[in-house]
């Protein structure tokens, strides 16, 4: 191996070894394996129907035409503004479609103007936190397409990352990268 390979080869050993080290633990080891190819999301929003399925992170990292893409479709449907999402979100969500076997996630809320969230509150969302992670881009609300919301919410809670809210009525639940944390129904 000449040096300059080698020079090329480091970098990339530590964007992997990095990568397995931001898994949140007890990813099964297929979860891990599918951390060293790429990552793919489907989603479908279920206000504006607009779908989108790409490759998001690769094994040299996030790819930012393809975070742009993203940004714009979780975008604040109601005024058209939008934000960068954190995309530590779509990891979680990588390992959600790993451990439940879905591959299309249906958005029903990402990110929220301030005056969305501030509207929504007012309206009787009492789901709707007045500091919601959704206006910092931190916070989205989907179902997996096929997978019950309660096999969703435990898978979330399974990863023992972020906060996981679960919304039976709505039949939804809310994934973030805020400090871990869960709200809603349990198993009886």
């Amino acid at each position: 191996m000449s040096k300059i390979s080698r020079d090329h080869a480091a970098p990339r050993r530590r964007l992997f070894l990095k990568g397995l080290a931001a898994l949140p633990l007890g990813l099964s080891v297929n979860a891990a394996h599918a951390a060293r190819h790429d990552r793919q999301l489907g989603f479908r929003h279920t206000h504006t129907d607009e779908r989108l399925s790409l490759v998001y992170r690769n094994a040299n990292g996030y790819i930012e035409p393809a975070l742009q893409r993203i940004n714009w479709l979780l975008r604040d449907h109601r005024s058209g503004e939008f934000t960068r999402m954190d995309p530590k979100l779509y990891d979680i969500l990588h390992a959600l479609s790993i451990a439940c076997g879905g591959d299309t996630f249906e958005i029903i809320s990402g990110y929220r103007s301030p005056a969305t969230n501030n509207a929504l509150r007012k309206t009787g969302g009492g789901g709707v936190a007045k500091r919601s992670l959704h206006m910092d881009g931190k916070a989205i609300d989907i179902r997996l397409v096929g997978v019950d919301t309660a096999r969703l919410r435990d898978a979330a809670l399974a990863l023992g990352v972020g906060g996981v809210g679960y919304y039976p009525g709505s039949d939804f639940v809310h994934i973030d990268t805020g400090p871990v944390r869960s709200w809603g129904p349990r198993k009886a």
